[in-house]
């Protein structure tokens, strides 16, 4: 058995709520990096991790009362920091949220409290890019597989070298038994383009859909500020990043020139670091509050470093039911009208 199936199987809530409590501060410049420290406290408006007053953490622990706990004074919600990061990464399932703690500390929650870490947080999360980097090298293109078979039956046409397919990844169950699913890969990376981590997509062989286990869709590695990308994004004035890789995909559908970023989640669109040669920031977000706000924060960082950011809406829930339901056409068409009537002139469109 490999030392991470060990980690997985020792996995504690408690112990890992203890380890991020005694990192506080660093969890907090980490996954929150708008925020601000004030005295003892990690100051910013929400769960969301804004910038603000309204919500803080204790950042060690002071007069009997505990590192790592949070209040937030306008809604009345508190917690600690493991409840903090569920807020941060829904969705998530309860599993998933435990081992991207885990990720993120490395072996700490499997060491006696009595005992130090071993493995800076750093250290563990450049070990999980590495895995990550790893697993995505072990896959084949998806050319005529069971990947190319599910994205074109979410109607998806646009492909490219960031997406492999491996017919047996190993995940073990929530039963602890160890599985192998065949799944969709896709290298996340950075903007000097280093492979940060893995998503894996896990798929079903008989139905060609999402393989029918809890989360199905993960992250192997680095993804904060990262993401997928697709075209020619390292040259482009105009950069279109958006949320959940079939949703980004459908968009890159109707737009084949399109350069394209996915950061798979409303949060970490909110937490993009796009290049800072591009001219404008089209940002594809879901029709639902969190991908408002997240469209809200990255455009307002955005527009803060002169960039231009422009927000796209989906018609329904999101770009991809714009795509099944609508057809490529009409999708195509409204892109158009969207782009063109905030700017003339862009890279975006086919000729």
């Amino acid at each position: 058995m490999n030392r991470t199936a060990k980690k997985f199987e020792k996995l504690d809530a408690g112990a890992i709520s203890n380890g991020l409590a005694r990192r506080a501060e660093a969890f907090c410049r980490h996954w929150f990096p708008e925020g601000r420290r004030v005295g003892n406290y990690w100051q910013m408006a929400d769960v969301s991790g804004a910038k603000g007053r309204s919500l803080v953490v204790r950042l060690q622990s002071h007069g009997g009362k505990k590192a790592g706990k949070w209040t937030d004074h306008q809604s009345g919600d508190h917690g600690d920091l493991l409840d903090l990061l569920k807020h941060h990464l829904e969705p998530v399932a309860y599993p998933d949220l435990l081992r991207q703690a885990a990720d993120y500390l490395g072996d700490a929650p499997v060491i006696p409290e009595d005992r130090p870490s071993v493995e800076p947080p750093a250290v563990a999360s450049n070990r999980q890019a590495a895995v990550g980097r790893r697993l995505f090298s072990y896959g084949k293109p998806i050319t005529r597989t069971l990947a190319e078979a599910y994205l074109r039956g979410r109607g998806i046409a646009r492909f490219g070298p960031a997406l492999a397919f491996h017919p047996s990844v190993y995940l073990r169950a929530e039963d602890g038994t160890r599985r192998e699913i065949p799944a969709l890969l896709a290298a996340i990376t950075d903007n000097a383009g280093k492979v940060t981590g893995c998503s894996r997509i896990f798929l079903d062989g008989q139905t060609g859909g999402l393989a029918d286990i809890e989360a199905p869709k993960r992250v192997l590695g680095r993804l904060h500020g990262n993401a997928i990308r697709f075209g020619n994004w390292t040259g482009c004035t105009d950069l279109l990043a958006g949320e959940g890789l079939e949703n980004t995909l459908s968009i890159g559908t109707a737009l084949p020139r399109a350069a394209l970023a996915s950061c798979l989640t409303a949060n970490h669109l909110a937490a993009f670091t796009y290049p800072t040669s591009i001219k404008r920031l089209w940002i594809a977000r879901d029709n639902d509050a969190a991908g408002a706000r997240a469209a809200s924060r990255l455009a307002d960082r955005a527009e803060c470093d002169g960039i231009e950011p422009f927000v796209l809406t989906p018609e329904r829930d999101d770009f991809n039911l714009d795509l099944t339901e609508g057809g490529i056409t009409a999708l195509r068409r409204r892109l158009a009208a969207l782009i063109t009537e905030q700017v003339t002139e862009h890279d975006l469109w086919p000729s």
